[in-house]
């Protein structure tokens, strides 16, 4: 019975939006705080210092995760498959953080975010919205 009355609920389009909304918002906290954790700093308190390149890398997250839930959204009949599908193209771009770290051995990418290295933050932000666009492409 109270599968009838969220699939009624859910049928609203006003409904369905908010409920879209609401998932996508508390996914990206989620996701950011796990971000959050596999850097070495700290970004929120980088930003609130000025620091351009953590502003950008993590502007470029923001933009990755609500890109992918976009893709989620409009391949997905339902919430839950949205969240499924969002969730593993968040995890494919999280992977692609530790690739890019790993590819460029010459240099630690954390650490020259930290420093404030707007070349090596823009290029961090252009390959998470990037990224987020082919792996967009792909859920279903």
């Amino acid at each position: 019975m109270a599968d009838k009355e969220v699939d009624f609920l859910l049928s609203n389009p006003y409904v369905e939006t908010l409920a879209f909304f609401s998932i996508a918002v508390l996914a990206l906290i989620v996701f950011l705080a796990i971000f959050e954790l596999v850097t070495k700093y700290k970004d929120w308190d980088e930003i609130k210092k000025g620091n351009l390149s953590v502003a950008m890398a993590t502007g470029g997250k923001i933009f990755g995760i609500c890109n992918l839930f976009r893709f989620a959204i409009l391949n997905n009949d339902s919430v839950l498959h949205s969240l499924i599908w969002a969730g593993y193209g968040f995890l494919l771009l999280l992977a692609a953080y530790f690739i890019f770290e790993f590819l460029t051995p010459y240099f630690k990418i954390d650490e020259q975010i930290q420093k404030d290295n707007r070349a090596v933050g823009f290029l961090s932000m252009v390959i998470s919205v990037s990224l987020s666009y082919v792996i967009g492409a792909s859920v279903t």
